[in-house]
Formats: C-alpha cells, structure tokens, sequence
C-alpha cells in the first residue's frame, strides 16, 4: 500500500537545518496561537462572551475554537491542491501569510465590553482565517518533509510534532508566568494579549526563512496532476479512510492535553499556574520526544509502535486521570500530563511519516491536508468542548478518559487494517 518515491536523497547538513527550521518554526508559529486561545479559554470567555453562568460562557469561548474547525477542510483543499500543482514551497508562504493575520487580529480585538456583539464576532473571524492557514500548513510541510529524505523520512516528518511541542511549551509558558505575575485583573485587563503580540512578531521571522529554503526534489522530479482533489477523492478513497482513523488518537489526545489547564481550575479547583506548569513539561517532552520516535521508526517500521501506543492509550487512560480527580496537586497532574505528552509524542513521531508514505507524491499534500483536517475537526477541535460537556452532564471529573479510550480504539483498528492490507 505503500507509494514511497526513493527520488529524494538525505540532504547536506546546511540544507537540513533550513529544512526543518522551515517547517518547524512556521509550524510553531500556527500551533502557538492555537494553544495560547486554548490555555487561556477561561479568562477569553469572561472577556469576550460574557454570560452569567461561567460554564456556559466557557463553553461559548470553546464552542468558538471547535466551530473555527469547520473551515479547515475547506482550508486544505484550496491549499493542499495548491501545494500539490505550484509546489510545497508556495503554499507554505500562503498558510503562514494567512495565520500572521488572524494572530494580529486577536492581539489588538476589542473585548465584549468595548464593541459588544463584534467582539465575539471579530474572534469568530480571526478563527476562521486561522483555521484556514493550519489545513494546508500540515499538508504542504509534512510532505515538503518527506519529501526531502529518503532514508530518514520518519525522523524528518516528526519535525511537525517538534514544531507544536515548541508552541506549547511557549504557550505553556505564557501562561505560567503572566498567571503567577499578574493579578486576575491585570490578566483580565492587558495580561492575555501578550502572547499572541509575541506570536506576531514570529511571523515575519518564519516568512523569511521559508523564502530562502529550496522546493522538494522529491515533488520536483515527480509527475504533476491539474486535478488533485479529483484524483484523491475517487481513486484514493480508501487511503484517505484509513488515514483518517490513524490521526484520530493523536488529535484527540492533543486537544485534551491542551484542555488540562482548563480543568484544573474548573474541575480540581487548582490554580491557573499550576495547570500551566504541567503542559509546559508536556511540551517539552512532545519537542524532545517527538523527534527520536521518529527516527526510531526508521529502524523498528512505524505500524508496530504505532499499534502499542494505541494499546497504551486505552489501557491507561482511565487510571491516570482517576489519580488525578482522587489526589488533586502540581505532582499528580505533572505525572500525568507527561505520561500522555510521552504516549502521544511516541504515537505523533511516527504518523506524518505513516501517513504521507500512504499517498503518492502526486496527491501527497492534498490527501495528508484532507485527511488530518478532516480527523482534527471531528475528534480534536471539539474535544476540549466535548470533555467540558462530558464532565458537566455525567458528573464525573473521569469523563475525558473515556473519550481517549475510545480514540485509542479507533485508530488500532485503522493501524490494523493498514496492516493488513500491506501483507495482503
């Protein structure tokens, strides 16, 4: 099943390095902001959809984050195509163009206080067009990756993960300081719109970079199709499906781990810094870890290890978080937010490489972009919205373990079935 082209050769030290740097930092930069609105959920809900029930204020402000999902298929369409037919270059300049933007509008928006209806309106808009940079970032740079190696493809994807654990250990960090700093009204005042200044200022950064970094020779050297979408939908469905269930594990417990902040003060009654505290060394282990799973699945093939985090995910789950709810404090959400960081980056190093090795370089961007922005808005835009409902409707704090279960369930069975069809 697999359709690998082994065009590409590992490239020389100096053009790795821009390489990576290009997809990371641009990466980086798109996941930062996405994190930094999730981090801080609760005091954007208090600002820009007031209400008198905080939790339905709260889930107002992460309704907003999941409904900004739905654009991304969109979003990877127009841009993986693009990618696929102009190169995966030129669709990178686009994403990171589009997300500088939406970032922008969410540093300088009026709050409901000052505009009324518009705020919430204006933070809906800047989603969107977020949203709509993220689908084709994934896409364009996992195969501008892949494509550059052939040899360490595994390592060279998990640059992607590198990439979103850098921004939340920025974002985490964020929080953590201006949470344990600042009183709740200077943070309600001016304090939440220092992040996402600071994620602006990337912007430019990871535009000049991307200038200066050479096209895929993999995508060069490969024949070109005027119509993508057309090839992947009708020939190509069933790698499609099956991508799909691959990414469901990995998008849900990303979204969940970005929701701990959030349910450690509204579940665990914990303060701000102390969740902020925890998935800053998830970050951590996400950057760190992401990329030696990556390289390891050079050596030990990506379907088996992917298969055991699956495993480790269902089994786990449920026991971690009823430590948690039964011995609230800094120590047992640190070890927890760890032992998923380190599940998800071991499962998240090895899935761009798993699934660009599914799709022809022809279709490449455009079957990765659909695929993930597919999975991501089902099962990991809404998951933090869903867990939030979970909890308020069943009563019980354990109720995002189960959905991580479930999850992990799901994208066995797609691991499973790839298998198979690969041995058939």
């Amino acid at each position: 099943m697999s359709s690998v082209s082994e065009s590409a050769t590992t490239p020389a030290a100096g053009e790795t390095f821009r390489v990576l740097a290009a997809a990371s930092i641009g990466n980086a930069l798109e996941w930062y902001d996405i994190l930094v609105y999730g981090y801080f959920a609760v005091t954007i809900s208090k600002l820009f959809f007031p209400n008198a029930d905080q939790t339905v204020s709260l889930l107002l402000a992460l309704g907003t984050f999941g409904v900004s999902y739905i654009v991304r298929p969109i979003g990877a369409v127009v841009l993986g195509a693009y990618a696929d037919r102009a190169g995966r270059k030129a669709s990178m300049l686009a994403s990171i163009v589009l997300m500088t933007i939406g970032t922008g509008m969410m540093a300088v928006m009026p709050t409901y206080g000052a505009i009324g209806l518009l705020a919430p309106i204006g933070v809906l808009i800047a989603r969107l067009i977020q949203g709509f940079a993220v689908a084709g970032e994934f896409g364009s740079a996992t195969a501008f990756l892949v494509e550059h190696s052939s040899d360490r493809k595994g390592f060279f994807a998990s640059f992607q993960w590198f990439g979103q654990g850098l921004a939340a250990m920025l974002a985490s960090l964020f929080g953590l300081v201006l949470t344990s700093l600042l009183t709740e009204r200077q943070l309600l005042d001016w304090g939440w719109r220092v992040p996402f200044v600071f994620g602006l200022l990337i912007g430019p950064v990871g535009l000049y970079i991307r200038r200066r970094v050479n096209e895929a020779p993999e995508f060069l050297d490969s024949l070109r199709s005027h119509t993508p979408v057309r090839d992947l939908v009708v020939g190509q469905w069933r790698r499609l499906v099956l991508t799909i269930g691959l990414i469901v594990i990995s998008t849900s417990a990303n979204y969940i781990l970005l929701y701990m902040p959030t349910f450690a003060i509204r579940e665990l009654h914990l303060s701000q810094s102390v969740g902020f505290a925890a998935t800053t060394i998830g970050g951590l282990l996400l950057a760190v870890g992401a990329p030696f799973f990556g390289h390891l699945s050079d050596r030990l093939g990506r379907l088996p290890m992917m298969a055991a985090v699956c495993l480790l995910f269902a089994i786990s789950a449920w026991p971690a978080f009823r430590l948690l709810v039964a011995s609230p404090s800094l120590l047992s959400i640190t070890t927890i937010v760890c032992w998923l960081s380190l599940l998800k980056a071991a499962y998240s190093g090895v899935l761009p490489a798993a699934m660009a090795e599914l799709f022809p370089t022809e279709t490449r961007s455009t079957g990765l972009a659909l695929s993930y922005n597919v999975a991501v808005p089902i099962f990991g835009g809404f998951a933090p919205a869903i867990a939030a409902w979970l909890v308020k409707s069943t009563g019980s704090n354990l109720a995002p373990s189960y959905y991580l279960v479930a999850t992990a369930l799901v994208s066995l069975s797609a691991v499973v079935a790839i298998g198979r069809a690969r041995s058939a």
